[in-house]
């Protein structure tokens, strides 16, 4: 049983991942809801906790381009190249689907949501985990994004399986979302 009086250590929040668990994190400018892209059963669940429809989709962050690698399959060296481009605020990007995420990931979409985090502590989430990780924001549909822990509680209080301890970045707006192919925003960040 999670000691709730405190936050998750985040080798706790790695076990969690492993083991079909919903957790809760700081990402660049909100709180996330996250868990391993490959489990249906943990998929269903955080988009349960959201009211979330699985046809909309959901991101996947990762701590490096290499994580991403089964599903970067097929872009060009021109394409990798503007994904890797640095960029001064959190960018999620909108890949063409090569077949390799789950379709409960994609959603009814025909691409794929991919950032690398800067986050430090998303980020090293995603290193001990192995892989990538869904990243969605920590609210149920149509409520405010969390920005702290209390708040975070107050949505989901048990129902999340481990809170890492953390704090938000210094982004003033959730990631924008740009599609490679084209470049449009679809999401202003």
């Amino acid at each position: 049983m999670i000691n709730w009086s405190r936050h998750t250590n985040t080798s706790l929040a790695v076990h969690q991942l492993h083991s079909q668990g919903v957790i809760a994190y700081p990402t660049e400018a909100v709180w996330g809801l996250g868990c391993d892209p490959y489990s249906y059963s943990a998929v269903v669940k955080m988009l349960t906790l959201k009211s979330r429809p699985e046809r909309k989709g959901v991101i996947l962050i990762a701590c490096d381009w290499q994580q991403f690698a089964p599903f970067t399959e097929g872009l060009t060296a021109a394409q990798m190249a503007r994904l890797q481009q640095p960029s001064d605020k959190p960018t999620t990007w909108l890949i063409p689907h090569n077949g390799a995420a789950p379709d409960w990931i994609v959603g009814e979409h025909d691409t794929l949501a991919v950032r690398v985090t800067s986050h430090p502590l998303a980020s090293s989430l995603c290193q001990l985990f192995g892989g990538p990780i869904v990243s969605t924001s920590a609210n149920p549909q149509g409520l405010p994004e969390a920005t702290n822990s209390l708040k975070v509680r107050s949505y989901f209080g048990r129902r999340v399986d481990a809170i890492a301890s953390g704090n938000i970045g210094s982004a003033s707006a959730p990631s924008e979302i740009r599609h490679l192919l084209n470049g449009e925003v679809v999401r202003k960040g």
